[in-house]
């Protein structure tokens, strides 16, 4: 939605706002967690299932429908839900009923859920863990939902539970999420491994741009997850999966925005256009990039690739804009 708004389809946005909102509808009533996707006509069971008489690209089988992550629970919904909101709270206006009240229902599920353990964004298979990511998110639904009090019609005993929560995660993302070892913020509470999805801190407003804690995250995510091609890694380490994988277009596209947010604007403008070497000649990017051929793997074209050039070129262009830099040339 974000995506789509700062490329000026505002009434694209609006309109998948409006789809989402209708497809998660009732979930949190019943007393279920939000799901983390749906079927293109809003279906909820996208139950897996194996295709065996075909061989997939390159015999890279099996093939599947669906997808078995459509029954985790990923914490971080709730704040990429309520972030979306505030983006485009202009254009929402009067808010209908039932629209306000499944918004104010998912931030009081990140503000009750927050604690609980969960696969995180990059689906990790096996039992839950505590993903800075995760918590950092239910953050954001604290944080954008308080910002829209007045457009939720809150009243002020809401106001003050979701403040007491904010500032309750707050301190536990200080406190848990930083490792001295690693100098960074970290994948998970009280661990050492790095993660990309840590310069989302930077991107969501957690903390001033400015702060030294930011900025060695920043550092230490590039030395330490990136290849020879200068693209970075999700995370490294062990995840449940036997294949290893490429380097991810979307974290590269992270690490220009979080540059160019904390004022490094030549910085920025070199990973960007490093990422951006990688699109095809239609200007289509895939998820992955192999380290050793540079061949594009995995989803293609993949939706979160284009979207995190998008976020990061609008956010150099307005780093350069305050700098008074020339404008880096666009293709």
């Amino acid at each position: 939605m974000q995506g789509l708004y700062v490329a000026a389809c505002p009434d694209e946005a609006g309109r998948f706002f409006a789809f989402v909102s209708t497809a998660a509808a009732t979930q949190l009533d019943r007393g279920r967690h939000l799901q983390i996707m749906f079927g293109v006509g809003g279906e909820r069971d996208l139950s897996e299932r194996e295709l065996p008489h075909l061989s997939g690209w390159r015999a890279s089988g099996p093939v599947r429908v669906g997808n078995a992550a459509w029954g985790q629970q990923q914490l971080d919904v709730y704040g990429a839900l309520l972030d979306a909101a505030y983006t485009l709270r202009l254009q929402l206006g009067e808010l209908d009923e039932a629209t306000r009240a499944f918004l104010v229902a998912a931030v009081d599920a990140a503000a009750d859920r927050w604690e609980e353990d969960d696969q995180g964004i990059w689906e990790i298979r096996g039992p839950g863990r505590p993903f800075l990511h995760s918590k950092l998110m239910c953050w954001v639904a604290l944080d954008r939902g308080l910002a829209m009090a007045e457009l939720l019609r809150l009243d002020d005993t809401r106001v003050a539970a979701w403040g007491a929560a904010r500032e309750t995660l707050r301190e536990q993302i200080l406190g848990r999420g930083w490792s001295e070892r690693a100098g960074a913020f970290t994948q998970t509470f009280g661990s050492d491994d790095l993660d990309a999805s840590a310069l989302l801190l930077v991107v969501v407003g957690f903390l001033p741009p400015s702060d030294s804690r930011l900025l060695s995250t920043i550092d230490a995510v590039e030395e330490g997850l990136s290849d020879d091609r200068g693209l970075l890694f999700r995370y490294r380490g062990d995840d449940g999966f036997d294949e290893p994988e490429g380097t991810f277009l979307l974290c590269t596209f992270w690490l220009a925005h979080a540059l160019a947010l904390t004022g490094q604007v030549d910085r920025a403008r070199v990973v960007l256009a490093r990422a951006a070497d990688c699109a095809t000649d239609l200007g289509l990017f895939a998820e992955q990039v192999d380290p050793s051929s540079g061949e594009l793997l995995g989803n293609f074209p993949q939706a979160f690739s284009h979207l995190g050039l998008v976020n990061a070129a609008q956010a150099l262009a307005d780093a350069e804009q305050a700098a008074g830099h020339e404008p880096v040339s666009r293709r």
